[in-house]
C-alpha cells in the first residue's frame, strides 16, 4: 500500500511537470483577478459612483455623502447580489466540471454537455409550473430552498444514471457517457418542453430566461436561497483531491491505496448535483464553464487536484463575473443573456478539443 501511495505521488508530480510553485502563484494571482473582477463588476453600469465612493459605502462609513440613495440601490441591491451570485455560480460549475473529469477519469467530461445541467433545470421548471398544484406541499416547506432543492434531485438522478450507464466494470467509456449523456438531456429537455406547455403566462414570463441563462432576476433572496447550497457543495471538495488524484491509477489501484472509491463517488455526485442544481434554480442554463476552466488551468499548472480545485472556483467565478458585465453592457441598454455569450466561446473551445481527443474518443 505505501508502494502504491508512492507510486500515486510520483505520477502526480511526473504528469504535474512539478509545477507545485506555479500553481501557488497562480491560485495567488487568481485571487487578486477575482477581486478586481468582483469590484469591476460592481462599478460598471449606468451608476457614476467612483470606486472610492463604492468602497467606502461597502464598508460602511461615509455612506450618505458618498452615495446618493439611487446609487445605493443600484449598487447594494441590485449589482452586489449579481456579483456574489456569478462568482458563486461560476465557481460551482467550473469545480464540478473538474470533479467530474476526475471521476469520469476524461478532460471532456461536463455537467452541461452530459446532461446534468438538463436534469437540474426539470426539476427546477417542475417546481415552478408545479409548485402551486401537485409540490405546493413542498414548496411551502421548504420555502426559498424549494427550487434549488427541485434542481438538486434533478441533477442527481441525472448524474446517477449517468455513472452507471457509462460505467462498466469499473471503466468509464467516453464515447458511452457522451451518447448516454445527450440521450438523458434530450428526455430531460422533453420532459421540461412538456412542463412548459402546461405553464400559465405568470409561470412562462418566469420560465423565459432558462433557454438562455441570465444573471438579470438576481437577489438577495437568491443569493440566500442558492448560495448555502453551493457553498456547503463545495466545502467536502478540497478533501476528495487525494481520492481523485490516485483515480488516475484506476480504481482498483486507487482502492489499494486505502481510498474509499464508492464513497468518493458518492459524495462527488452528490456534491456536483447540489452545485449545479442550486446554479441553475437561479440562472438557468449556463453552459461550457465547466468544460473551459478546468481544461484551461490543466494545461497551465497541471492535473493535480489539490490546486487545480480552488484555481477552478477562482477562475470560474471571476470569469462569469467578467462574461456577466460583457452581456449586459455590449448591447446596451438592452443585455445579452449570458447563456448566449458562453456558448459562443465554448463551443468553438470544445470543439478544438474534441480535435484533440479525437483519438481517443474511438467514435
Amino acid at each position: 500500500m505505501a508502494g502504491l501511495k508512492q507510486m500515486s505521488q510520483t505520477t502526480a508530480r511526473r504528469r504535474a511537470g512539478d509545477r507545485t510553485a506555479l500553481a501557488i502563484i497562480v491560485i495567488a494571482g487568481l485571487a487578486l483577478v477575482s477581486a478586481a473582477a468582483f469590484l469591476f463588476s460592481i462599478m460598471t453600469g449606468a451608476s457614476n459612483a467612483s470606486v472610492v465612493d463604492v468602497m467606502t459605502g461597502m464598508l460602511g462609513g461615509g455612506t450618505e455623502s458618498a452615495l446618493s440613495n439611487r446609487d445605493r440601490i443600484v449598487i447594494f441591491d441590485i449589482r452586489l447580489p449579481r456579483a456574489i451570485l456569478g462568482f458563486l455560480i461560476g465557481g460551482g460549475l467550473a469545480v464540478s466540471g473538474a470533479v467530474m473529469q476526475g471521476l469520469f477519469r476524461n478532460p471532456l467530461a461536463d455537467p452541461g454537455l452530459i446532461g446534468v445541467s438538463a436534469g437540474a433545470s426539470l426539476g427546477a421548471v417542475s417546481m415552478i409550473v408545479l409548485g402551486g398544484g401537485v409540490l405546493t406541499p413542498v414548496a411551502q416547506l421548504f420555502g426559498i430552498f424549494a427550487l434549488p432543492l427541485a434542481a438538486f434531485i434533478g441533477g442527481l438522478v441525472t448524474t446517477m444514471l449517468l455513472y452507471k450507464v457509462a460505467t462498466r466494470q469499473g471503466q468509464t467509456s467516453i464515447a458511452t457517457m457522451l451518447l448516454a449523456g445527450i440521450a438523458l438531456g434530450s428526455l430531460a429537455l422533453a420532459a421540461t418542453g412538456i412542463l412548459i406547455y402546461m405553464a400559465d403566462d405568470r409561470q412562462l414570463r418566469d420560465l423565459t430566461f432558462w433557454s438562455m441563462g441570465s444573471l438579470a432576476g438576481s437577489t438577495w433572496s437568491k443569493v440566500s436561497g442558492a448560495g448555502p447550497i453551493i457553498l456547503l457543495s463545495l466545502l467536502p471538495l478540497p478533501f476528495m483531491a487525494r481520492g481523485l488524484n490516485a483515480l488516475t491509477l484506476g480504481e482498483a489501484a486507487a482502492f489499494h491505496m486505502g481510498i474509499s472509491v464508492q464513497r468518493l463517488k458518492n459524495i462527488a455526485v452528490v456534491s456536483v448535483a447540489a452545485a449545479v442544481g442550486a446554479s441553475v434554480a437561479v440562472s438557468g442554463g449556463i453552459g461550457f464553464v465547466g468544460i473551459v476552466v478546468p481544461h484551461i488551468l490543466r494545461m497551465i499548472i497541471g492535473p493535480d487536484h489539490r490546486f487545480l480545485l480552488p484555481a477552478s472556483a477562482l477562475l470560474g467565478g471571476a470569469l462569469l463575473i467578467v462574461a456577466d458585465v460583457v452581456a449586459r453592457t455590449i448591447v446596451s441598454p438592452a443585455e445579452l443573456p449570458i447563456g448566449i455569450l458562453t456558448a459562443g466561446v465554448g463551443g468553438p473551445f470544445f470543439l478544438w478539443m474534441l480535435l484533440r481527443q479525437r483519438s481517443r474518443l474511438s467514435l
